[in-house]
């Protein structure tokens, strides 16, 4: 049996794939949502880790705590792999280009400074969605300025120029209505406001690059840019409701 066949085919390892294949969440959280004890849960998240699924990384908020991340490209490959030892047809094929109905839907990427990740997320998923999604980003205490690897990663590699563009405070968001609001800092998820309209809320752990050279901005380009990847079809799947 293939491996990820064998690891997803658990009923509560499919719940917790399903639950982080969204979000980023702590085990306390994954408890509540699954509806089992933290001792059951926390012995299949093992299980998920060890399989090379899933991921933990200490809260840059509370270094007590772990946010857990799905790897989900290794999911797409190990689906593929799936298919294909059963029977060479079902090869996964690229799905077609998501089309949007309905009003752009309205993502607001948060960060503490809005000096990197959020604003790289922003940079990123308006470069990708072609026009179909609007997007923004702020933080709870914006930098006087995006962070400078930031700009040269995104200019350099991806031909995207930040260069006039500021940091942004989560207060001149407050009117604002969003379909999904994407914390992307374990610090300003615990302060992040509530907006009108109930968004999604959504929650990317992703660790602070400032004080790193370039090559750890490209890898926090990286991996912003795969969750990305894999955020695209999901808000172009359902129609959003003017």
């Amino acid at each position: 049996m293939p491996d990820f066949v064998r690891l997803a085919a658990h009923p509560l390892r499919w719940r917790l794939l399903t639950e982080l294949a969204v979000s980023d969440y702590r085990v306390r959280e994954l408890v509540e949502l699954a509806g089992q004890s933290q001792n059951l849960v926390s012995y299949h998240l093992r299980l998920l880790r060890d399989g090379g699924l899933v991921t933990a990384r200490r809260s840059s908020y509370d270094a007590r705590d772990s946010y857990y991340h799905l790897d989900l490209e290794r999911c797409a490959h190990g689906l593929a792999a799936a298919g294909a030892a059963l029977h060479p047809a079902l090869r996964l094929t690229p799905a077609p280009a998501p089309v949007v109905r309905g009003r752009r839907p309205a993502v607001l990427f948060t960060c503490t400074g809005n000096s990197a990740r959020s604003p790289i997320a922003e940079a990123l998923l308006r470069q990708r969605a072609g026009g179909h999604v609007e997007v923004t980003s702020a933080g709870s205490h914006p930098r006087p300025r995006l962070h400078p690897h930031a700009v040269r990663v995104l200019r350099d590699d991806h031909g995207i120029d930040l260069a006039n563009q500021r940091p942004r405070h989560l207060g001149t968001m407050a009117d604002r209505r969003f379909d999904y609001v994407i914390s992307l800092c374990d610090k300003v998820r615990e302060v992040c406001p509530d907006f009108g309209g109930r968004p999604r809320r959504i929650h990317w752990s992703v660790p602070d690059p400032a004080d790193g050279e370039q090559p750890v901005f490209a890898r926090t380009v990286a991996e912003i840019g795969t969750r990305v990847h894999h955020l695209l079809p999901l808000l172009t799947s359902q129609e959003v409701q003017p």
